[in-house]
């Protein structure tokens, strides 16, 4: 007995630094901006395994990463820097950015980096106002600041609140809403290390020379291109490993034919990295991969999720799976209005339970948007013309499965997943 006790100790430790491992990976790749001010024991954990974190992430993604005592700062890169489906949300009114948020974002860090190390957020729309008058780009692409108005203000307290859950400013005293109702101003610290790490692209803008702003855009995301057949493989190998990590699902047909033959033969290896590193699960069927995130603490948007959005999105998701279960077509379309009259009649079976303003007339349309906003961002449906295409791994979210000769339930893995099963 007392002979087996410390390999029995040594397992159990070894168990536990895997496990803290992937839950400081995990932790990165759901906030990639961490700060001993906002989020000391996230920092803390980083810091204890950087070295492990930096070796994997270096090999699996070539995603660099910085890490000090104030900071740390997961440059990760989105393997479709043009997706739409997941922008910057407000963390109060979970409202997406705007093309006018954005702008105000970057005119607000623009005003930070010449910022002392505190400042007023008046001071921070005086900036703002100046930069933007100064940028004739700004008005000739129809962006008009004015910040006498109230929506404009809120826009840029949306920025402003942007950056505080990155860990850029740290609020001092006062209230935003104070600020847009035009009765009181917000004092902040500038935490200068985020801020100066935040930009993340492959080439610094002082470096292009290009003129016109389409050329500087494409510039400064530019990669190399590779040099030989191990320098594609790798970047074939990392960019795969970045989509299955970053994106909710990985289709077989979205890829390209280098990336779905190297795929082929290299996916056991490759998965498996990921499930030893990261913690995540494998979901592999015939048209795709998926990562599951059995604990959710690496999961931005939650299916399902609890709360009147939540539901009527699971609900809606169920639906789908039974369309694309009930065509031979690889990729249903269903139609605005066809959602719209579906989400009316979830009103009238479930409205009851949920919150008052979804019974009121007309509000399935703007419920709807919201759930087709929530599935797509999640890869289960695709914004065609008119409406929606349904995606295979929506199966996974029908309510049962069709049984076939042999009792087991047609596609279906231990969920219910209804993915025709992998060969």
């Amino acid at each position: 007995m007392s002979a087996r006790r410390p390999s029995e100790l040594s397992t159990r430790l070894d168990t536990m630094l895997v496990e803290e491992r992937q839950r400081a990976l995990r932790t990165l790749l759901a906030k990639p901006v961490l700060t001993a001010a906002a989020n000391p024991e996230s920092l803390a954990l980083v810091r204890r395994h950087a070295e492990w974190l930096r070796d994997w992430l270096g090999r699996n993604v070539e995603w660099p990463l910085y890490v000090d005592s104030e900071a740390a700062r997961l440059r990760k890169r989105p393997a479709d820097d043009r997706d739409p489906t997941r922008p910057a949300v407000d963390s109060r009114s979970r409202t997406p950015f705007t093309r006018r948020r954005y702008v105000f974002f970057c005119l607000v860090l623009a005003v930070l980096e010449g910022a002392e190390r505190q400042t007023v957020l008046g001071h921070i729309a005086d900036g703002v106002v100046s930069f933007a008058a100064a940028d004739t780009a700004l008005s000739e692409a129809g962006i008009e600041v004015d910040l006498n108005q109230q929506d404009q203000r809120r826009d840029l307290v949306h920025a402003v609140r942007l950056l505080i859950d990155l860990g850029v400013l740290i609020r001092v005293d006062g209230e935003e809403a104070e600020y847009v109702a035009a009765a009181g101003d917000v004092l902040y610290n500038i935490e200068r290390l985020p801020l100066t790490t935040l930009l993340n692209v492959n080439r610094g803008p002082s470096t292009i020379d290009a003129g016109d702003l389409a050329g500087r855009l494409e510039a400064i995301d530019n990669e190399t291109t590779p040099s030989s057949d191990e320098a594609r493989n790798r970047r074939i190998r990392t960019r795969l490993t970045a989509r299955l990590l970053d994106d909710p699902v990985l289709y077989y047909d979205e890829l390209e034919e280098a990336e779905l033959t190297y795929l082929k033969t290299q996916r056991p290896h490759l998965l498996r990295e990921i499930e030893e590193g990261t913690g995540l699960v494998a979901e592999v069927r015939a048209e795709g991969i998926a990562m599951a995130d059995p604990r959710g603490d690496a999961t931005d948007i939650a299916m399902p999720q609890e709360g009147t959005d939540g539901h009527v999105a699971m609900l809606l998701a169920e639906w789908f799976a039974e369309q694309i279960r009930d065509t031979d077509n690889g990729r249903p379309f269903i139609g605005h209005a066809a959602i719209r009259a579906r989400v009316a009649e979830l009103i009238t079976e479930y409205g009851k339970y949920w919150r008052k303003e979804v019974r009121e007339s007309g509000a399935e349309t703007a419920l709807a948007e919201q759930s087709v906003d929530r599935l797509e961002s999640l890869y289960l449906i695709q914004r065609v013309d008119g409406g929606v295409a349904v995606l295979p791994a929506i199966g996974r979210y029908a309510l049962d499965a069709t049984r076939e000769a042999g009792g087991a339930p047609h596609g279906a893995g231990e969920s219910g997943q209804l993915w025709e099963d992998a060969p």
